[in-house]
């Protein structure tokens, strides 16, 4: 049996085998024999995201050739997502957090949603230039029109108010989820938003498989989720102030608002209702770069 073949299988394996073969061995001994020669137990790593495309890298090129410009014109360039759904109650949350020596917070021992308090959705919306966030927790379905209302509301809270002359606005999104490169929806509910603002929107999308590096996710969702660890989301006004009140001492500064409106699923966008959309794809990988333009 070659070496590889041997580590493939569990100790006890690999004893039964060696005994087979007429040697008097135990799998501690195996494992021993193992570490001897730089085998170490090892759980899986994430790392694969999906299949690689032709413009993988050049579309990051492109996002941050963007970005950059976008940024030194002083027009506001966002990183947007949905964050992991929480279940509202008293439920185990990962981590640790200081109690009383022997008085551990006590919480369920099965974690099945509570139909009455339901879940948390959290969007959030991080602006690059300014290191600043906005959360919207939304208690029903996550949508595009509720992507989308996420990002009205970060503009008519945050974003106006720091460029009052901005005339485009950047997003970067994954390319999967409400706020997908092929959802009909979220380039409706855009049109309308740009209708509202004026402003003309300029999509860019991450390619299939590479979300973790949406800037969103290392700049503001990891840091949530260390605020609140060991803590118990009890409710959904906990949800809002933990979210509230995360910081970094890189600045990091975190608004969030409950949005108690209801989303419906499945809806349908018909070729009629996508041809008001005034899209203007772009050249460069015209699936994940597209303007989507006000109608005034």
């Amino acid at each position: 049996m070659r070496p590889l073949q041997w580590v493939s299988k569990s100790c006890d394996k690999i004893a039964v085998a060696l005994r087979s073969m007429g040697h008097k061995v135990g799998r501690t001994t195996v494992g021993i024999l193992l570490e001897s020669i730089g085998y170490r137990r090892m759980s899986n790593r994430k790392t694969f995201e999906g299949g690689g495309h032709v413009d993988r890298d050049a579309q990051f090129e492109h996002i941050n050739a963007e970005a950059a410009a976008f940024i030194g014109n002083g027009q506001p360039v966002i990183s947007v997502d949905t964050k992991k759904k929480e279940p509202i109650g008293d439920f185990k949350n990962g981590g640790t957090d200081y109690r009383p020596e022997g008085r551990p917070e006590h919480v369920r021992v099965y974690d099945f949603v509570d139909k009455v308090l339901g879940k948390a959705v959290p969007y959030g919306v991080y602006d690059l230039a300014s290191n600043t966030a906005f959360v919207s927790v939304g208690i029903d379905h996550d949508t595009a029109e509720f992507s989308v209302n996420s990002i009205r509301a970060w503009w008519l809270c945050m974003g106006r108010e720091r460029y009052p002359d901005a005339k485009r606005l950047m997003i970067t999104a994954d390319c999967g989820g409400s706020n997908g490169a092929r959802v009909r929806l979220w380039k409706i509910e855009l049109q309308k938003f740009a209708d509202e603002t004026g402003l003309s929107i300029h999509v860019c999308h991450y390619p299939p498989g590479c979300s973790k590096w949406n800037k969103i996710e290392h700049r503001l969702f990891c840091h949530i989720t260390q605020n609140w660890r060991g803590k118990p989301l009890v409710s959904r006004e906990v949800v809002v102030e933990l979210i509230g009140a995360t910081t970094t001492k890189a600045g990091l500064t975190v608004r969030c608002m409950l949005d108690t409106k209801t989303y419906g699923k499945g809806t349908v966008v018909t070729d009629e209702q996508l041809e008001i959309v005034r899209i203007e794809r772009n050249d460069f990988c015209p699936q994940w770069n597209y303007i989507i333009a006000p109608k005034k």
